[in-house]
This record gives C-alpha cells, structure tokens and sequence, in this order.
C-alpha cells in the first residue's frame, strides 16, 4: 500500500506541478486578472472537472502561484545573506538586495503577481504571510546583527516617534521576535518598502530613458537605504 500510495503522490505532485506551470506561462501572455482553470485545462489536454480535483477555483491557484513566488525570492535572498559570511552590515544588505532584484528581473510576470497590481475579486488568505514575510525577516537579521556588533545607528533621542509610530514597532518586534530597539523598525521598514518601489520602477519601465546604468545605481540605492535605516560598515561612534 506505501508503495502505491508513493506512486500517487508522485503523479499527483507532477500534474499539480503541471498546472502551475502552464498557469505562469498564461500569467505571462494573459496576466492574473485573466487566468482561466478551464484554459489551463484546455492546455493541458485535461478536462476541467479533473483539474478542480486539484484547484477547486481560480482563487486556490492564485494562492498557490503567489505561495511559491514569495517563497522563491525569500530563498533567493536567505541564500544570498548565509553566503556573506562575515561581511559588514552594508554588504550584506546590498547582497540580498541584489538577490532579490535578481530574481525579479529572471521572473517579471511573477514578481508583478505579488508585488504588482492587486488582481481584481482577489483576496489574499493567510497561508501567504509567512512566505510573503521571508524577505523582511532576512533584511531585519542583517540589522539585528548589525545592533549585535555595535554597527546599527540608532535615531536621535531628539526625534521620538508618533504614539502610532511608537506602537506598531513594538507589536513588531514582539511579532516577529527580533532583537532589535523598536525605534530602528520604522526606518528599517522604510527600506525595505523602497527596496521594492526601486525593483518595479526598473521592472515596469519607469527608469526607461532615466537610468541606463542599472546595476551601478542599484548598487548605490540599496548602499543609501542601508545607511538610511542606520546600517554601519564599521562601530558607531557614541556621537551617532
């Protein structure tokens, strides 16, 4: 029975992967908003009541593709960040930066499926928090050490945060369980928002005609943000 139930397991693992497959190519030509179980059906030589024996609808699919797309650019970035050794604070954010860019621009239509526009009569469930926050939590380790090796400038005590400020850091570093002062949170997630807003300016075309020498300037951006959310190559002098 074990041998068998293998069997079927691998035979469903292969269509499921099939199906996925051929919905990311129909992301590509058609874009989420039209993605179609019964054209992924068609495709696939399939008919439709056998494919909702794996997708019951359009929106499990979505989920799916989204699932696996943030969980391929968390990994990306995670294996960037374990082969930094111990490279200073700034490398190491502007390495897993790279990472991330690196796989946006190897899988545009997937990138812009999660970080793109929201696809109509779409809700995403809960299941893609955790692969959706991979990213983050690899940027706020490189802080984390970076606050462990006296590298992380932090705010002037002359420049306190709002009460709403103020709270959600806290729920943050509880949340996430971080070891870092609240007050770098609100900077840290700044840079990261803008990691992301500088990938889909150059993903979408903004940065056509504006920004030629891509890899340069991203490299100095992702330099900027990590000395903007108070990333040090070296210890922070007690004036800063």
């Amino acid at each position: 029975m074990s041998v068998i139930r293998t069997a079927r397991e691998r035979a469903r693992g292969e269509v499921t992967a099939a199906i996925k497959e051929e919905a990311r190519r129909q992301l590509a030509d058609e874009g989420a908003a039209r993605l179609s179980l019964r054209s992924v059906a068609r495709e696939l030589g399939m008919v439709s009541s056998a494919l909702y024996r794996y997708f019951p609808n359009r929106d499990e699919l979505l989920t799916a593709l989204i699932v696996d797309a943030y969980d391929a650019v968390g990994a990306a970035a995670e294996t960037a960040f374990e082969g930094v050794g111990d490279a200073d604070p700034v490398t190491s954010w502007i390495v897993v930066s790279r990472a991330v860019r690196g796989w946006a621009l190897e899988h545009p239509h997937e990138y812009a499926l999660i970080y793109g526009s929201p696809v109509p009569g779409y809700s995403a469930p809960l299941d893609t928090i955790g692969p959706a926050s991979r990213v983050a939590l690899v940027l706020l380790t490189v802080a984390e050490r970076a606050h462990a090796d006296g590298r992380l400038a932090l705010p002037a005590p002359d420049a306190p945060l709002s009460a709403g400020v103020h709270a959600d850091a806290w729920r943050l570093v509880k949340d996430l369980d971080q070891d870092l002062p609240p007050q770098a949170l609100p900077t840290l997630i700044a840079a990261w928002a803008q990691l992301f807003g500088l990938i889909g300016f150059e993903l979408f075309g903004q940065f056509n005609n504006v920004v030629e020498a891509r890899d340069e300037f991203f490299d100095h951006a992702m330099a900027s943000l990590a000395h903007q959310a108070g990333l040090r190559r070296d210890p922070v002098l007690p004036e800063e």
